[in-house]
């Protein structure tokens, strides 16, 4: 705890078909799938991710700096019922995220890189962004998509994800749109496991997982975004 700030642990793997099939077949009988996955058991996050003019994000995540935070607005099932603008941070390992509700008309606004008047009782996390769209020209860069099938569980607060088909767009324009032209950030039949969790990650679950035998990586799924629009923009972040 760092003020308000809760940080949790959080470990990613890539995986691929066959170890995901075997791993999700562990877990579906063991812990419950998150309650807004739904009947399908599964829903779409599409994130914007947002950076300044001298790209602070991209490569304070490539040079692996201790202390760092992104800032994105986070919608699923490409629907404006929820729409949270959010701030990732990390520290010694460790990550925090904190959100912010945000409407239909503020987030478009925001999305033009138009920054919202800043006003009494807004949270913190949005205060503060605005603060660097103003200061920093923090503004959209990249729009990133992908299928969770989420599973948790209340002691330690575990919270278990396969994110596949992670796709990234720079058609922040069409965020609310249902089509967009995305290109895959991962080979074909890669997958992405994260393992989230408070302080406490029960000894049973670990097991099943058999985590020691996975590999674990340092993914952003930011960071890959950024880094294919180099190659499509000649080489230079824009």
């Amino acid at each position: 705890m760092e003020g308000q700030r809760t940080y949790r642990h959080e470990y990613k793997f890539l995986i691929d078909e066959r170890q995901k099939a075997l791993l999700y077949y562990r877990l579906k009988n063991l812990i419950p799938l998150d309650m807004h996955a739904g009947e399908a058991g599964r829903y779409w996050i599409r994130s914007v991710y947002f950076d300044d003019c001298r790209n602070s994000c991209f490569y304070e995540n490539e040079d692996g700096v201790n202390e760092r935070a992104k800032y994105r607005i986070r919608i699923y099932d490409v629907s404006d019922q929820s729409i949270k603008l959010e701030r990732k941070s990390k520290k010694n390992g460790l990550t925090c995220k904190e959100s912010a509700s945000l409407t239909r008309a503020q987030c478009g606004q925001l999305l033009r890189g138009v920054p919202l008047p800043v006003e009494a009782g807004q949270p913190e996390v949005l205060r503060q962004f605005l603060t660097l769209m103003r200061s920093q020209g923090m503004r959209a860069r990249t729009v990133v998509e992908y299928e969770r099938i989420p599973f948790t569980y209340p002691a330690g607060n575990v919270r278990i994800t396969f994110d596949r088909n992670i796709t990234s767009s720079l058609q922040v324009d069409r965020f609310f749109e249902k089509e967009n032209l995305r290109y895959p950030v991962l080979s074909r039949g890669q997958q992405l496991l994260e393992v989230k969790f408070d302080e406490y990650f029960p000894t049973w679950i670990r097991n099943r997982l058999e985590i020691g035998s996975l590999r674990q990586t340092s993914f952003s799924k930011y960071y890959l975004s950024r880094k294919y629009t180099v190659s499509c923009a000649g080489g230079r972040l824009k």
